[in-house]
């Protein structure tokens, strides 16, 4: 079992992550608000940028497969590398998936 550090920006928070455990596993577990809902892959709401470093996440299928060299979904990825990572960043796919206008709720009357 090897550890990485993990920085994540803009928070002054860093963590050693096994290559055995994800990346949202040892957030919990050290008491850092890291943001997620379904915890297997599908949501993107664990997502974070990766500036530095590089990860292992063969289940992260939420992400394309150019999304995931540059993008973590912290609920599946595993750390090989240290790495900094921005959590307020998300993926284009996110974004391209948000209706236009930004209401869901609007009416077709």
């Amino acid at each position: 079992m090897t550890e990485y550090t993990v920085e994540f920006v803009g928070t002054g928070e860093t963590i050693a992550v096994s290559d055995k455990e994800t990346i949202l596993s040892r957030c919990l577990e050290e008491g850092i608000a890291q943001e997620y809902s379904c915890r297997v892959g599908m949501c993107l709401a664990c997502s974070a940028e990766i500036l530095e470093g590089e990860v292992t996440q063969p289940a992260a299928h939420a992400l394309t497969a150019e999304e995931r060299q540059s993008y973590a979904l912290t609920c599946m990825a595993r750390p090989t590398s240290d790495l900094v990572l921005d959590r307020g960043a998300y993926p284009p796919s996110l974004e391209a998936a948000a209706p236009a206008g930004g209401d869901a709720a609007a009416s077709d009357d």
